[in-house]
Formats: structure tokens, sequence, C-alpha cells
């Protein structure tokens, strides 16, 4: 069938072209597959002004599949003056694909073009040719470059010290940590933990001056703290692995009719310190609860219905998905793994697609802000692998560890509270009774930690 259509397909987008059908000819260059060195170029090359940048493009792509290096002038012009950034994109990268190194010289003059992906196939093209000198030169004057996409790759290529094979350290954790419960604050508690310790941390940071227990003097020291307690996170934290934050803005109520409320936008101002520690943003989760559960923020507007005075009721919290910054993929990460634990590890059954999750709030006796237990399963089951050691540094009520114990994960939580350790106490030995373990749940003050050390 495909030779078929490679065969006839000069005439047929004659044809097309003639007939301004721009969906079938679309269809036509889609599906043209492996080109024949025989191949009739002219109606490729005439469809290269066309008006539609799609079929420009794929002109483009069939025409680098030739491999004919003659056409490289005609991609040079393309480059040069085409008004479609992505036009220009498969023409440098046609270049590349043409792997010759009389070709060289040409990729070193859009390694300054202004648009970033130009500069990255150009790259690409260049990369073929590692080895030589002039080219190692060339892209190793970019580990400066303002884009840090390019920075990256730059710095993969030539300044990468580390191997992408085995780590036979990568799935293991120190056993001192392996379930156990420490009371006290956790930037203490943390001076104990080795570096790369942990696989995941889930967390929902204490809610600026909103609760009696994470009273600060200002929004500055509150971020001060958050920021402190995330960068020993990053330390103990596995290469590659994963930090999920939960949080959402808090309204500080006004101390008077003549005055305003107060909103700070916690996730946000938080996001630039993490990427500044070396945290790599992956993805943004929401957590949409019934309105039901909201605090009702629009009575008023309910009322008076006057422009400005709208105030939405907060129903979604924010789950900030960060990976620790590494230039090893996430296929890195999972080969790390026996097969075995790969397959049992694997999430059976329906999952969530999308990025918005909608879990009901979780109410506990003597906790106000609790993570539902559904919301700590998800979490763990698509970021972890069975046997990793989950942390949780403002543990709370313990879900995270209820949740670990359950999905055969370890647990290692922090809590600060005296009333939310003895809580988390009495929910992990509830639930420790249904489990068969060999580290069976340990509760410790920061004395006794230290001792398990030595």
């Amino acid at each position: 069938m495909e030779n078929n259509i490679t065969k006839n397909s000069p005439e047929k987008i004659y044809e097309l072209t003639l007939k301004n059908n721009y969906g079938a000819l679309i269809r036509l260059l889609n599906r043209l597959g492996r080109i024949p060195a025989d191949f009739d170029k002219k109606p490729l090359l005439d469809l290269l002004k066309h008006e539609n940048e799609i079929i420009r493009c794929l002109a483009v792509k069939n025409l680098a599949k030739l491999g004919d290096n003659a056409l490289v002038n005609v991609f040079i012009n393309i480059v040069e003056k085409d008004n479609s950034s992505s036009v220009r994109r498969e023409a440098i990268s046609a270049i590349g694909r043409l792997r010759n190194s009389s070709n060289i010289q040409i990729l070193f003059k859009f390694l300054g073009d202004s648009d970033p992906e130009i500069i990255l196939q150009a790259i690409r093209g260049l990369l073929v040719f590692k080895k030589d000198k002039d080219v190692q030169d060339r892209l190793n004057k970019l580990d400066n470059h303002p884009n840090e996409i390019i920075q990256d790759i730059i710095k993969k290529e030539f300044r990468n010290k580390f191997s992408n094979g085995f780590n036979p350290t990568h799935i293991t954790s120190p056993n001192f940590m392996k379930n156990t419960v420490v009371h006290g604050d956790v930037r203490e508690v943390l001076k104990y933990v080795p570096k790369e310790s942990v696989h995941l941390t889930f967390t929902s940071p204490p809610y600026y001056n909103a609760r009696d227990y994470s009273i600060y003097l200002s929004y500055k020291e509150y971020l001060a703290f958050l920021k402190e307690v995330f960068k020993e996170v990053y330390r103990i934290t596995k290469e590659g692995r994963f930090f999920i934050l939960n949080s959402s803005p808090v309204i500080i109520p006004r101390v008077g009719r003549q005055y305003s409320s107060k909103r700070y936008p916690i996730p946000y101002d938080i996001h630039p310190l993490l990427i500044k520690m070396g945290w790599e943003f992956i993805d943004d989760i929401v957590w949409e609860k019934p309105e039901a559960s909201a605090k009702n923020r629009n009575a008023g507007f309910l009322q008076h219905r006057k422009p400005l005075g709208y105030k939405p009721n907060p129903c979604t919290e924010c789950v900030m998905v960060y990976r620790k910054k590494t230039d090893k993929l996430i296929d890195w990460n999972i080969k790390q793994y026996p097969k075995n634990i790969i397959e049992e590890s694997k999430i059976n059954g329906d999952f969530v697609s999308s990025n918005v999750w909608k879990i009901c709030p979780t109410f506990d006796k003597t906790h106000s802000a609790v993570f539902p237990l559904e919301l700590c399963n998800k979490i763990i089951k698509y970021y972890s692998f069975k046997g990793d050691l989950v942390f949780d540094p403002f543990a709370g009520s313990g879900t995270l560890g209820k949740s670990a114990m359950d999905l055969n994960r370890f647990f290692f939580l922090t809590e600060k509270e005296k009333k939310y350790f003895d809580r988390i106490k009495e929910n992990i030995s509830q639930n420790n009774l249904l489990h068969i373990t060999n580290f069976i749940p340990r509760f410790l003050n920061i004395e006794k930690f230290r001792e398990v050390l030595k």
C-alpha cells in the first residue's frame, strides 16, 4: 500500500495542489513514508512556497528523507527567509540529518539564531561530530547561553561526570529511617539524615498564621522557614526522584470592618524558591473539593451583586510536582529496579488521566487539616515503587504513613506538635495490626532518634 502511495504521489501532489485540497494534501504528505532516491522532488520543492505552513513543513520533512546534500542550499534559504518558526525548525533539522561534515560551518552559523529551537536543532546536528575539536569549542561557548534548555544539553554532553548506568544504592534507604516517626522540629531532625536517602516526599506545609500551630511574625519569615526545610528535602532526595507539595492560598481575616482581609498566594511564592534550589517543575495537579466543604466567601456578593465585590469559594488546592534536577531521564530511575518490583508496582485498573483530581476532604478528631487517604494513595502509587521510602516533614495525623504501609512502602515522618505526634502513634499503631513487616513502627523523640544512629 505504502509503495503505491509513494509511486503515485508526485502526480497526486500536483492534483491536490490544483484543487486547493489542503486536508487531502496534508494526509498524503503525512503518509509518504520512506521515499526512494529517484523520487520526483519537484512537487515537494513547489510546495515550499505554499501559503499553508503545515504543508510547507511537511514538504521539508519529506525532502529531508532523500538524504540529498544538494538540497542544503534549499534548506538554508528556508531557515533564513521563511516566516514560520516550525518550518524553519524543520529545515535546520533537515540539514543536521544529512550528517555531512561539510555542513558544520552552516550549523555554526545558526547557533546565533534568535529562536532557541533553531539553536537546539543546530546543536543536535553538530553533536554527530562531537569529537571534532572545533565543534567542541563552539558548543562549549553555549555553556552560559540565556536559554536553560540549551545550558542543560551542553552540560549533559560536555560536563556530565556521572554514569548513566546502574546505581546499586538508588533503590535502598537507611534502615534506621524505615517506618519511623520523629517528634521534633524537622530542621533539627534532618541534620541527622544522610543525603539521597528518600525516594518520595509528599507534604502539606502548615498554613501561614491560619492555625494555632503555625504562627509566624511575618510572611517573609514563613517563606524562609519553608525554604530552609525544602532545601534539606532536596539534599536527602534520591537523584531524579520526586517532591510533591500540596498547598493553597490562605486568607488572613481582617482585624476590623475598616480594614481588608489579606490573601497570601503560598504555592506561587514557594515555587520560585524551589526552582532556585534545584527542583525541576514537572506538573501541576488541581485537587478539587466539593463546594459545600469550602468556606463561603460570596455571601455578600450574593446580596449586592456589585462589580469588584465578587469572591469565589475556594474549592481547590495546588498539588505541585517537582523532580530533583538531573540530566538523566525518568527511564533511568525506573531501570534501577528489578523487573519483579516494576511489575508489582504497576498501576492496575483505572487511573486519573487529567490533572484535576476530585477528592473529598477528610476530617480528624485531633488535626484540623489532614490529607485524605485517597490523595496519599494516588501520590504514592504514581510516584514511587514498592519498598521505597516516602517522607512527610509535616506529618500531621500521619495519613501518609498509613498509606505507605497499605501500599508496601516504608515511611519516615516528622511532626513538631506533641498532640499530633500522639495522634500519629494512635493511627499508625491501629494500622500496623493489619500488616506484617520487618520494620515495626517506631515513635521517637530527637534524642532517641540520635541514639539509633550510633
